[in-house]
């Protein structure tokens, strides 16, 4: 019983710290959609800056860990969400994984060069890389108790509960009964809506991410004495405590933080009794990756798997259709100059760093094929370079040919690559980038630590080969001979995408779930992926391995393939010729940063890191961003005469009026002087290009309801987003009591009274009613006041929104304008799936509003209905007002063509 209560507190202890990084996990990744893989890189940073304050500089403990969780780390999270977390939100999903990836090399890289300046400079730092057995905040040497027989525990793991309990108490404190908290679940909710609502998203965000980083502060200043200060640990404490977060779905605080106490606590108990394991090296500390990728294979239920066309479409091709010399010409007269080179002008040494580059290009061409191509970010090139290399290398070392070994290196790798592809048949985005990464250091700690297949520390010789009269061991020979193999690579990669495979590769990549309905196998071309960029990367490892002559078990571990990751991405992974850049620049940047910058090994490192957080500007990587903007540029420097449409004949456009001019017909001669509540003046706007709206005049005034009617993809819902703020404007004006708003965004716009009520139910779901009255409402008695109104919502204020009716929630939403009413109300189908009984009494809400003065502008599909409470009615199509007049001036037979396309006027 001893040993079982010892296994389970000392569990705790790592589970604690497990728990406080899920947490972290779950709050950025819920208020800004990011998953950040470098949040064990912001503990490193901590645990690396206590280390050096408390030893180094001679702090006390207590102040150094205070600073740093409460100031510094949060500063790291705030500034991190300024100048690139905004930014990525904005970008496909493959960018965002590798630019997190880019910090987790960059930060501690960035730390360690710090300590080195410092040290340069006389500062009283010491030596800080794979530092263990250091202090941390309590007594050193720890102070040990043993409160029952058998079990013990000291001063280091106390404070650990007892910081994690403080941690955790306050956190349900601030997110249950605080405001900020309310916010911040709202956020999480529905974030597009909290803007709507007039409450900063940005700045939410910001705050969780403040509190992330705070939390891995305090997980790094407490891990110190049990990680020490390696940065590889803390990457590997990170990815075990994602599985926590994935037990949290990724949302849920409580549930993350639970299960990151279980996951300690479990481990712990592993490598207590499960004897079984005492054959298999490394098992018991490959437990959590197991149960990360049980995990999401179990309770990620994603069914959208190869990315989305929308957040991650391919870039387009400005030379497409162009001849092969304009296409190809430079490209291959820069690989014959480069085969001349090598027995010209370069030197031995640089003969061998450009060979060196030329075959990890190889290894960088894979990512073409699995991420550029499929949209599927794999973390486990590492390991399949490394399973082919030892695989050649035992085979070579019984007497197989070079050749004979590389094919065979190159097939097992292919076969690893197909297990890969298992979870990219169920997951996508993060959560297979998650999956291929615990697959990977599965790899790692237990695949290649089978002694046959590793040959120990020495591991394995792999000579360059002589094929014939060709001897490889000259690296200009082997130069040249990389030169055609990664020619080759290219023009098969780029054949194959214009091949049926590669259509179908984008078919799946697109719309998975439409493919099938167009002959293509899902799984099959999946599992091709996979196991063509397992194969070449493979290869690739093997020329590599050869070109060192030798390959061991840690040469390039899962770690690795994060590196390599973020430096071909960042030179752009969609066309594979971008990828021999990354490979030549991977090898040639550190070696000339060392002969004309510095000699310090972290600096090429940080910059590589770097690179990936350019993809916050340029997604598809700085190789393309070049020709994109060289056409883009031609493309605005060509005058283009904008589309234009005649109106149908005896039907002229109302001309622009002046902001706070008469309104439109129905206004009567007497109301000329009125300002209008809410005026769009020849608006165009639209998305991605193509203007939606064509010149678009509305006007709504004070205490008016205005009818927007038309058929689908006339614009109506445009024009509320434009009207709101969500959507900016190409040309025209936009003002609110004739002010120009332009520059105000959704926040402002809703802070000066401009609410949009969206398509659908305008609540958070995931909050009760009082939770979503008090967001709106703060002070008690306005929200009794709503109860009072809607009394059979106050028989139900703590039930979940989410749980009630359409007509339900449709009051939820009207009750707090019903007591603070706006001055403009933008309401997009409000009727939608409501009864018609329902739909009634929202009318006769909107007849409060009018009456108190409130602007209503109201897109709806029952015309009927919303026509028995206008005052005002407006007709588009094709992104253009065909009429707008008084309600009673609207003609039915011509209502219903234009209402259902059928003509294209409507007439008094």
């Amino acid at each position: 019983m001893g040993d079982l209560l010892g296994f389970v507190l000392s569990g705790l202890v790592s589970g604690a710290l497990y728990a406080l990084l899920a947490t972290g996990l779950v709050l950025s990744y819920s208020a800004s959609g990011l998953f950040n893989f470098a949040h064990g890189a912001t503990a490193y940073l901590c645990a690396l800056a206590f280390y050096e304050l408390h030893s180094g500089f001679g702090w006390p403990a207590v102040p150094a860990a205070l600073l740093l969780v409460f100031v510094v780390a949060p500063g790291i999270g705030w500034g991190l969400d300024r100048l690139m977390f905004r930014r990525l939100a904005r970008v496909g999903e493959t960018a965002q994984i590798v630019a997190t990836i880019g910090l987790l090399v960059a930060l501690p890289a960035a730390g360690l060069w710090t300590v080195e300046l410092l040290a340069d400079a006389g500062a009283p730092v010491l030596p800080a890389e794979n530092q263990y057995g250091l202090p941390g905040i309590g007594p050193s040497p720890a102070v040990s108790w043993q409160p029952l027989d058998g079990v013990g525990i000291d001063s280091d793991q106390l404070i650990t509960w007892l910081a994690t309990a403080v941690a955790a108490a306050g956190l349900w404190v601030l997110m249950r009964h605080t405001r900020l908290g309310l916010r911040l679940r709202a956020a999480v909710d529905n974030r597009d809506l909290v803007e709507l609502r007039g409450i900063s998203a940005d700045r939410l965000s910001s705050v969780a991410w403040m509190l992330s980083s705070g939390l891995a502060g305090l997980a790094g200043v407490l891990a110190t004495p049990l990680l020490g200060l390696s940065a590889h640990d803390y990457t590997l404490f990170l990815f075990v405590s994602a599985t926590a977060a994935v037990l949290g779905r990724f949302a849920s605080v409580p549930l993350a933080f639970a299960g990151g106490l279980a996951l300690g606590v479990l481990q712990n108990l592993v490598a207590g009794y499960a004897s079984f394991a005492d054959g298999i090296t490394g098992f018991r500390t490959a437990v959590p990756f197991l149960i990360l990728f049980a995990g999401l294979l179990v309770m990620d239920r994603r069914r959208r798997a190869a990315g989305t066309a929308a957040a991650d479409a391919p870039p387009v091709d400005y030379l497409a259709g162009r001849s092969w010399g304009r296409r190809w010409g430079a490209w291959a007269a820069a690989a014959a100059l480069l085969a001349v080179a090598f027995y010209t002008v370069t030197t031995p040494f640089w003969s061998g760093l450009l060979a060196q580059g030329l075959a990890i290009a190889l290894v960088f061409v894979s990512f073409t094929v699995v991420t550029g191509l499929g949209a599927m970010v794999s973390l486990a090139q590492a390991t399949f370079v490394t399973g082919a290399a030892l695989v050649a290398g035992l085979l070579m070392s019984h007497g197989w040919p070079f050749v004979a070994a590389a094919a065979v290196g190159t097939c097992a790798a292919a076969l690893l690559g197909a297990v890969a592809a298992l979870p990219a048949l169920r997951l996508g985005g993060r959560s297979l980038a998650l999956a291929t990464l615990a697959l990977a250091f599965l790899a790692d700690q237990v695949l290649f630590q089978f002694r046959w297949l590793r040959n120990g520390d020495a591991g394995w010789e792999i000579p360059r080969p002589a094929i014939g009269p060709l001897d490889l061991g000259d690296d200009r020979a082997m130069g040249v001979a990389l030169v055609v193999l990664v020619t080759a690579a290219v023009a098969a990669l780029s054949a194959l995408r214009g091949s049926p495979a590669g259509r179908a590769m984008l078919a799946v990549r697109s719309a998975p779930a439409a493919a099938p309905a167009s002959g293509v196998s899902v799984v099959r071309t999946k599992l091709l992926l996979f196991t063509v960029s397992a194969g070449l990367a493979g290869f690739g490892g093997v020329l590599y391995a050869s070109y060192n002559t030798r390959i061991t078990a840690t040469d390039f571990t899962a770690m690795t393939g994060l590196v390599w990751l973020a430096v071909v991405v960042a030179a752009g992974l969609r066309r594979p010729q971008f990828a021999v850049v990354a490979g030549l620049v991977f090898a040639l940047v550190p070696h000339l940063l060392a002969e004309y910058v510095t000699e310090s090994s972290h600096l090429p490192v940080i910059l590589f890191g770097l690179a990936g957080l350019a993809l916050a500007n340029d997604p598809d990587g700085y190789c393309a961003a070049l020709p994109t903007r060289l056409h883009a540029r031609r493309a605005a420097a060509t005058p283009g005469a904008p589309g234009t449409r005649s109106f149908a004949r005896g039907l002229r456009p109302r001309p622009p009026e002046r902001v706070g001019s008469a309104p439109p017909a129905g206004g009567g001669e007497g109301d000329e002087t009125a300002a209008h509540a809410l005026e769009l003046v020849a608006v165009h706007a639209g998305y991605g290009g193509a203007d939606v709206l064509q010149g678009v005049d509305l006007r709504v005034r004070a205490g008016e309801i205005v009818a927007v009617l038309g058929p689908n993809g006339a614009g109506k819902s445009t024009a509320c987003r434009v009207a709101a703020g969500v959507l900016g404007v190409r040309r025209g004006g936009v003002y609110v009591y004739g002010r120009d708003v332009r520059g105000d965004g959704t926040v402002r716009r809703a802070r000066r009274g401009v609410v949009l009520a969206p398509e659908g139910r305008g609540i958070f779901p995931g909050l009760t009613i009082e939770e979503n009255l008090s967001l709106q409402l703060a002070d008690r008695a306005a929200r009794e006041d709503a109860y009072a109104r809607f009394p059979e919502l106050a028989a139900r204020r703590g039930v979940l929104a989410g749980s009630l009716s359409g007509g339900e929630q449709q009051m939820l939403a009207l009750a707090p304008l019903l007591q603070r009413p706006p001055a403009v109300l933008i309401a997009d189908e409000p009727s939608l799936g409501l009864a018609p009984r329902v739909v009634e009494e929202v009318f006769r809400l909107f007849e409060e509003l009018r009456a108190a003065g409130t602007a209503l502008l109201l897109v709806e599909e029952k015309a009927v209905d919303v026509l028995g409470i206008a005052d005002t009615v407006t007709y588009l199509t094709d992104g253009r007002v065909a009429w707008c007049g008084p309600r009673a001036e609207v003609e039915t037979g011509r209502l219903t063509e234009a209402y259902l396309g059928i003509g294209r006027e409507v007439r008094r």
